[in-house]
């Protein structure tokens, strides 16, 4: 329930309670303070209150941001204030003594250390005019703009990649309001998005040309879906837990299920190109932990300057140089389209060069940017950049224990961990298949990456220890799948990386929502990235000698797959269907 309280004498001609009735607001009115006062503290604690003078002019929409958005525990508008429950003790202490109006209750909380949204209106009006005449000029303003219309714009997002801004936003939006209208939510456009995606890589497993062509289109279609979530949620302020973590995960189930949709159907035509869909999704993986890492490394930086962020802002001023630069990172609206329109026309196999060439040019422009920024500005990172770093590093008990022993230099950190890389993947990839050499370098990888994680990540480079140990436990297991040259192996690697992918970015979604990692139960029972490294080395030391028939192998992997994803799974879910979960949607650059 939400209950509106109209403060204050009623003014003639005045459509406001049925906007607030519009709203879903159960409307009160108070003739004056005292009667405000009264309605607000006997409203029951566990409903939203609002607060709008009776003198209100402006925007239904203006209302619809302060009152309705339910990831902000107050937030206001001029004339109108809303109070979600958890906020409502807050408001309760503050009452006393204070102007029961919505702007003075606003300034009060502010005031009291509970923070107010005051969301940013652009166009729209929102006014309490103090005598006819101001009251004759805002109505006009506001009959000046076209509500819908700003409504819908801003239901776009602000910041998008080029093919989604022009080729998909120009008519999303309008779905999204059709799904408004319709009383469809967010997670069951989400969810027809990820339907439809795995249609088309269901069409793509079939290996004919009318199938390559249907999985095209049906991908563009789940897209546009995707798309479409987002601005309904935001045209109709219907933000969910739930919904934070659907948009947050089925992107990447999409993405990689049509990956293995594509390795179905080129496998039905005679050319096994797994290896091919596992690197694509090791490669996508690491971009993203690049930009994950480096951003949270800098979230909170003090000091943060430096000349090559200066020179981006000038860029910026210069409008096609931001088009460039955003479609050079391949985003997800670019990716998506190369790939449809490569699946109609091409095969599977070009797919993947493609995907994997345009990927491993994004992450070089991206990755060397990034370092660059982090040489060049001088910026003090604080404790909870250094927490996120070190629970993105995916640590488990080998390296924790290597950790207490071995002191590494603070400025060595991401050297340490990118030789403990390079040493157990050089070794698996020339090592003789079914040798110990592999399973000998992993536990010097598991040395070495308790070194890197021995002191506080703060130094300027020390983001980069995380997607390190990525690329690590992902290409090992890439490598000695593909060396066993085993029936099955690949694709059994593909899903283990896939369920340990799934842990990874749900630890990214957990802590830009500020609940932090998984719990370290979880870590520890799915042995860390580096306990998992070797883990695979050993069972391919042990199941891909020329003493055994090498099945065992790929069963062994199958396994473990499904073992990280059901535990990996369970946890998640119980997580993010929980009261505690944050209300995560991300508005930063595309994926």
């Amino acid at each position: 329930m939400s209950t509106a309280i109209l403060a204050g004498a009623p003014v003639p001609g005045s459509s406001l309670e049925g906007d607030l009735r519009s709203l879903g607001f159960d409307v009160r009115t108070a003739a004056d303070a005292a009667e405000t006062a009264k309605l607000l503290t006997t409203a029951p604690a566990d409903e939203r209150v609002a607060v709008v003078d009776t003198r209100f002019v402006g925007h239904l929409h203006s209302l619809r941001l302060a009152l309705t958005d339910p990831r902000f525990a107050a937030a206001a508008v001029p004339g109108a204030l809303a109070v979600q429950p958890e906020a409502r003790p807050a408001l309760n202490r503050v009452l006393p003594g204070s102007d029961p109006g919505p702007d003075a209750l606003a300034a009060a909380l502010d005031s009291a250390g509970t923070p107010v949204q005051r969301p940013e209106l652009g166009t729209l009006i929102a006014s309490v005019p103090q005598d006819p005449q101001s009251r004759h000029e805002a109505r006009a303003a506001v009959a000046a703009v076209d509500d819908e219309a700003v409504r819908l714009r801003t239901a776009v997002k602000s910041r998008d990649g080029f093919f989604t801004t022009y080729c998909i936003s120009p008519y999303s939006r309008y779905i999204a309001r059709w799904c408004a209208r319709r009383g469809l939510t967010p997670n069951q456009v989400t969810t027809a998005s990820l339907v439809t995606a795995l249609i088309a890589a269901a069409c793509a497993a079939t290996g004919t040309r009318g199938g390559y062509i249907a999985a095209g289109v049906l991908l563009i279609c789940s897209f546009v879906l995707d798309c479409t979530d987002g601005q309904l949620a935001r045209y109709s302020l219907q933000y969910s837990t739930l919904g934070a973590w659907l948009d947050a995960t089925f992107d990447r189930a999409k993405e990689y299920a049509y990956y293995a949709g594509l390795a179905l159907g080129a496998a039905r035509n005679g050319d096994d190109i797994w290896v091919l869909a596992l690197g694509a999704m090791v490669l996508q993986t690491c971009r993203h932990v690049v930009d994950f890492s480096f951003n949270e490394a800098n979230h909170d930086a003090t000091a943060n300057t430096s000349p090559t962020a200066a020179l981006s802002d000038k860029l910026d001023s210069v409008g096609w140089t931001v088009w460039v630069r955003r479609m050079i990172v391949l985003p997800i609206g670019e990716r998506w389209a190369m790939i449809a329109v490569l699946t109609a026309v091409t095969t599977p196999r070009i797919v993947f060069y493609a995907l994997l060439v345009g990927c491993a040019l994004a992450a070089c422009y991206t990755t060397a940017g990034r370092i660059l920024r982090s040489l060049t500005r001088r910026a003090t990172r604080t404790d909870r950049a250094a927490q996120a770093l070190a629970d993105l590093a995916d640590s488990g008990p080998l390296a924790q224990l290597f950790a207490r022993f071995l002191r590494a230099p603070r400025s060595a950190l991401p050297v340490i961990a990118f030789l403990g890389g390079a040493l157990v993947v050089a070794v698996s990839l020339f090592a003789p298949v079914g040798s110990w050499w592999p399973a000998l370098a992993a536990v010097g990888y598991c040395a070495l990456s308790g070194a890197a994680v021995s002191r506080p990540l703060k130094g300027a480079l020390d983001w980069l220890v995380p997607p390190v140990f990525r690329a690590a436990e992902y290409v090992t297991v890439l490598v000695l799948a593909a060396r066993s040259d085993l029936q099955g192996a690949v694709p059994a690697a593909f899903g283990l990386v896939a369920a340990v992918a799934y842990h990874h970015y749900d630890t990214v979604y957990r802590i830009k929502g500020g609940t932090g990692a998984p719990p370290r139960w979880l870590v520890r029972t799915i042995g860390g990235q580096e306990g998992r490294t070797l883990v695979v080395a050993a069972l391919a030391a042990v199941l891909t000698s020329p003493h055994t028939d090498g099945t065992g192998f790929t069963v062994a992997l199958t396994v473990l797959a499904v073992a990280v994803a059901i535990v990996v799974l369970a946890e998640s879910i119980r997580f993010w269907v929980s009261s505690g979960a944050p209300a995560v949607h991300d508005e930063g650059e595309p994926a």
